[in-house]
């Protein structure tokens, strides 16, 4: 088929082959799966030991109705988890069955406040809560590496597309020296 717009009409990347068009289309594509299988990680679902360590966390702060939990969690953790009712108001619901919350109606809702029971589980799901270990994750290798893993895939698919044949040869020997060097560090004690 010979080579694509996103190519920029340059053949070859190596012998490697990258440089086609569909071979550049298709690690674009690929970028594409790597990129959502990290969404999907991040998702809007948790497991439920997670629900039940923000409502504690959140009634630990102030006393909360059910939709207030659930707007709180998805505000503190920036919209990338925003549990269903499904999940909260049966935890909410656990969780005084438990003796750790309590309830009580004020203007037609149900206020959850945390019991004296609860203020220990609930102290140290604040520390521990998911949107403080996303931020403090921020830095970890569960999400830095993959995010430069893609950062360096998405240079290697500019020089694809737009560089020379001595610039993509300049990449490769960049790319074999950081495959190399990530090894090295794997072989360290």
């Amino acid at each position: 088929m010979g080579s694509s717009h996103r190519s920029g009409g340059k053949a070859g990347f190596g012998a490697t082959g990258f440089g086609s068009g569909e071979a550049a289309d298709a690690m674009w594509q690929a970028m594409d799966q790597i990129r959502a299988g990290f969404d999907k990680r991040v998702g809007t679902r948790m497991g439920r030991g997670d629900v039940r360590a923000a409502v504690l966390a959140l009634l630990h702060e102030q006393p909360m109705h059910g939709y207030q939990i659930i707007r709180e969690i998805e505000e503190r953790t920036a919209g990338k988890w925003k549990p269903s009712a499904g999940s909260v108001y049966p935890t909410l619901q656990l969780l005084a069955d438990e003796g750790l919350v309590t309830a009580e109606m004020s203007s037609d809702r149900k206020i959850y406040s945390l019991a004296e029971a609860g203020q220990e589980e609930a102290a140290e799901a604040a520390s521990s809560a998911p949107w403080v270990a996303d931020t403090e994750c921020e830095g970890s290798r569960f999400s830095a590496v993959p995010k430069a893993g893609v950062e360096l895939a998405q240079a290697v698919a500019q020089v694809v597309r737009t560089g020379s044949h001595a610039q993509q040869e300049q990449a490769i020997e960049a790319l074999d020296a950081a495959r190399r060097k990530i090894y090295s560090i794997l072989a360290q004690d």
